[in-house]
């Protein structure tokens, strides 16, 4: 059976872990305090799940997920990710991540960063785009009628492909973006982002208890189509 490595186990680490349980795929989960630290979430997720280092968690997984302040992107481990598709729900929160002058002059991407940090590895972006509550509830089988889609940008062909198949196991339908350089169009403040899924909308925001809507694939195109760079 199939593993899912994370690397970072907070709100979207962890409802992807449960989401892959429920899918019957196996999880290694990782934090920057250590295994001990998730033997409750372990706990909870039954006996498809593990707690490892962030080393050993990329080194499981067919897939791995890093889901961790982009501030931190540094100390994922470069080696076991050599191969490996590494899917990156990264974004870029200057008040949090401090002043980062690529991002703010549009240079270059959140995902970029990463990959260039992990050259050996695959990124995928996928999975920043949606609040982590509004994607463990939009969750569907494939072909339900409601089924949300999620965008997903990567520069290897093979990896979009295999990121495909990890989202429709865990219940979405996914749109392709392009490549690692546009994946701005759906970062945050962008009308792809949060904002598809939700049933309140406020603005480009939502509340926090917004019970969410689901978003399918043209509603999703739709709203990559109309982001705009900021001074284009």
């Amino acid at each position: 059976m199939a593993t899912l490595g994370l690397i970072g186990s907070g709100n979207i680490g962890s409802t992807l872990a449960r989401l892959a349980v429920d899918a019957g795929l196996d999880v290694v989960l990782s934090n920057s305090r250590g295994p001990e630290t998730l033997a409750d979430l372990v706990a909870e997720l039954g006996p498809r799940a593990r707690a490892a280092t962030p080393a050993g968690a990329a080194a499981a997984g067919d897939w791995v997920v890093v889901s961790i302040p982009l501030k931190n992107y540094r100390q994922v481990p470069v080696e076991p990710t050599t191969g490996k598709i590494v899917l990156d729900t990264n974004n870029y929160y200057p008040e949090r991540d401090g002043r980062i002058p690529e991002l703010d002059a549009e240079e270059t991407t959140t995902s970029e960063l990463l990959q260039r940090h992990l050259p050996d590895a695959k990124v995928v972006k996928a999975f920043n785009n949606i609040f982590f509550r509004h994607l463990a509830s939009l969750a569907r089988p494939s072909g339900a009628p409601d089924r949300s889609a999620l965008p997903i940008a990567g520069d290897a062909p093979e990896a979009r492909a295999s990121a495909v198949e990890l989202l429709d196991l865990l219940g979405y339908d996914a749109v392709d973006a392009g490549t690692l350089a546009d994946s701005w169009r759906f970062q945050r403040d962008t009308p792809a982002y949060v904002v598809p899924y939700a049933k309140n909308p406020q603005g480009l925001g939502i509340s926090a208890d917004d019970p969410g809507a689901s978003a399918d694939a043209a509603t999703l195109r739709a709203a990559l189509a109309a982001a705009e760079r900021p001074g284009s």
